[in-house]
């Protein structure tokens, strides 16, 4: 647990309470948690064993990820644990995130925005897509999504899963 801690610069009393499920990690902590233990972001999606052998994701079985103090949904698109891809739709409300940090993985992401706007924070630069705009990039550049718009932004991503292996 130390070394967890000292690898995702936190505290182990942050980590303790995370596991016991006393505390939700934000975004940014999750990230940094998964690229730590090299796992894939969709390890953390509750698995229902039943529906682990399909290859149908239902609307109304979709996993998901809300993080606290932060405007984001993730919802799982793709069976957990199939395929060299993570597939996600994602929902963010208008408004800025609690922790303006960018994440880095390894890896590669691609999304479209489906409605609403979205602004893509990509190194030094920032890009503003609307609805049927789409963006592809390396992982490994410091990278963020914001919603500066007035409206639920959704879109759909699909990011290597080895995005986490230590090089």
């Amino acid at each position: 647990m130390r070394e967890l801690a000292e690898k995702a610069d936190v505290s182990v009393g942050q980590i303790s309470q995370i596991e016991r499920g006393h505390v939700v990690p934000t975004l940014v902590l999750f990230w940094k948690l998964c690229k730590v233990l090299n796992v894939p972001l969709n390890y953390f999606f509750e698995e229902d064993k039943a529906e682990h052998e399909n290859i149908i994701v239902r609307k109304n079985k979709r996993k998901q990820i809300h993080f606290p103090h932060s405007n984001v949904v993730y919802h799982l698109l793709s069976p957990h644990d199939k395929g060299n891809l993570d597939f996600l739709l994602i929902e963010i409300e208008p408004g800025e995130i609690h922790n303006p940090e960018l994440v880095t993985h390894g890896g590669e992401e691609c999304g479209i925005v489906q409605k609403g706007q979205l602004t893509v924070l990509l190194g030094d630069k920032s890009y503003k897509l609307k609805e049927g705009d789409s963006i592809q990039f390396h992982s490994s550049i410091p990278h963020r999504f914001k919603n500066e718009g007035k409206e639920k932004s959704v879109s759909i991503w699909a990011m290597t899963k080895d995005k986490f292996k230590q090089d």
